[in-house]
């Protein structure tokens, strides 16, 4: 157990192996996560399916992810924190393989939807050492650091994505998950953390049921509405189910004794509303990451690499950037980060209305990415530090919980609205469309932060027991 005083500019051995296990957790989710879209138009150009098996490859994974994050949270304090990380690690990388060898785009859907649920084990259990361990600036910093490594993935998933599109195969994209699990399961075998459980604790499986019929059913209608008509019985009533399960989740959740989502957790004020902001904003984030790069690979042509490297400088800027501004955020308070960031990003995908089918990436696409990449640095770490500095470190682990679903629900409607907005098969018009769609979510996410956000007291800086 860690007891001893820590500064914004020093960390103890088993917190700086807290810090790594949490980055490398992280990492494998996201690395998936940055490489998908890239690999996307040959997935489909082999396995057969247009754009609904497209967006299926991407939402099968954030359906389940989305909808047991929560009962995630559950199992952690059921089994222990490291138990299910492991768990996640070992059960990622087993479908991640066999994703790599898919014969069909139903069993690669499939195994997605798998890889979603090892993926709901992973993100907020490994953000919760980090909240456990670190409090005040020094957690802000912390989330920074975090940050700005993670983003790492989205440097590398891309890169290393197109480069096996390209010149070797989609299926490699999945087989460069084992690397990072097999360096966090060694760290985490380093680390020696006891384990704790919580006794009393059960899990709200009638929750779990409801939140993932919940999501599913809508998300299936949107997606296949093109296909089948909204008057085909095929998408209304999934869609109807889907909406009254919702329903009768949140009924459910303020009655059940040990609900997956404690409602009362949403009075803290930076919570709700830093919430409300992530959904705006990383809603903009699947839905923008995964229209530029489809377009510029179906529309302008360009090779499935030089899509990827399109957005190389948002990675770079999130590397470099994200520590700093984490950083500045427990020194000033986010309220300002999370205002100006989020409208920046947002005036940066606005520039993306310059390209047509003939791209020219220096004029028309890098300048959106480079003013892109400094609202999105500016916005992550302080937005997750004042979301979850915001609750007691005993809520880490449902706060992390509560707030990646609300992200991966957010990621997951918005991707499921694709074929909506553009009305069709993609084209110009269409990307235009979503663009505007993506800017127009960032800047609400600046607003909600600027309206809701405060700035909180500073408390003396300590570092409670891991749990």
């Amino acid at each position: 157990m860690l007891t001893e005083t820590v500064s914004t500019n020093s960390m103890t051995r088993q917190q700086r192996l807290v810090l790594v296990i949490a980055i490398l957790a992280s990492f494998v989710a996201f690395l998936d996560s940055s490489v998908i879209n890239v690999a996307l138009p040959a997935i489909s150009k082999e396995l057969g399916g247009g754009l609904s098996t497209q967006q299926w490859v991407v939402d099968a994974y954030l359906i389940t992810l989305s909808s047991l994050i929560l009962l995630a949270g559950s199992f952690s304090d059921v089994f222990g924190r490291i138990v299910i990380l492991r768990v996640g690690l070992v059960a990622f990388g087993i479908s991640s393989l066999l994703i790599a060898i898919s014969p069909s785009a139903e069993f690669l859907i499939v195994l997605r939807g798998v890889q979603g649920i090892a993926g709901a084990l992973l993100v907020p259990s490994s953000l919760a050492l980090i909240i456990s361990t670190f409090r005040d600036a020094a957690q802000s910093k912390a989330i920074g650091l975090w940050t700005a490594w993670t983003s790492a993935s989205f440097l590398a998933g891309p890169i290393l994505g197109g480069l096996f599109v390209d010149y070797l195969s989609w299926r490699w994209v999945f087989v460069i998950n084992v690397i990072p699990i097999a360096i966090a399961l060694w760290m985490l075998f380093v680390l020696k953390q006891k384990d704790v459980r919580e006794e009393g604790v059960k899990i709200d499986y009638l929750g779990a049921v409801l939140g993932v019929v919940g999501l599913g059913g809508p998300v299936f209608a949107l997606i296949e509405q093109g296909n089948y008509g909204w008057g085909s019985p095929a998408i209304f009533l999934p869609f109807g189910i889907g909406i009254l399960s919702l329903v009768a989740f949140i009924l459910w959740e303020r009655k059940a004794k040990m609900p997956m989502l404690p409602l009362g957790i949403f009075s803290t004020r930076n919570f709700a509303w830093g919430n409300v902001s992530t959904v705006f904003v990383y809603a903009a984030l699947s839905l923008g990451g995964f229209i530029v790069v489809v377009f510029l690979q179906q529309v302008a042509g360009f090779p499935a690499t030089l899509a990827a490297l399109a957005f190389l400088p948002v990675s770079l800027g999130n590397v470099f950037l994200s520590g700093v501004f984490g950083t500045l955020s427990g020194k000033y308070g986010p309220r300002l980060f999370m205002t100006v960031g989020p409208i920046i990003g947002g005036i940066g995908y606005l520039l993306f209305l310059t390209m047509g089918e003939d791209v020219n990436y220096w004029t028309q696409v890098l300048p959106g990415v480079i003013v892109f990449s400094v609202g999105l640095s500016m916005t992550v770490a302080p937005l997750t530090a004042a979301i979850l500095g915001s609750i007691p470190a005993a809520q880490a682990g449902i706060g992390s919980a509560v707030n990646n679903a609300v992200s991966r629900v957010a990621g997951l409607i918005a991707t499921a609205m694709i074929g909506v907005i553009i009305a069709g098969t993609l084209d110009v018009d269409g990307f235009h469309r979503v663009i505007l769609v993506t800017a127009g979510l960032l800047i609400l996410g600046g607003v909600v932060s600027f309206v809701g956000i405060r700035n909180l007291a500073k408390q003396p800086e300590h570092v409670p027991p891991v749990a």
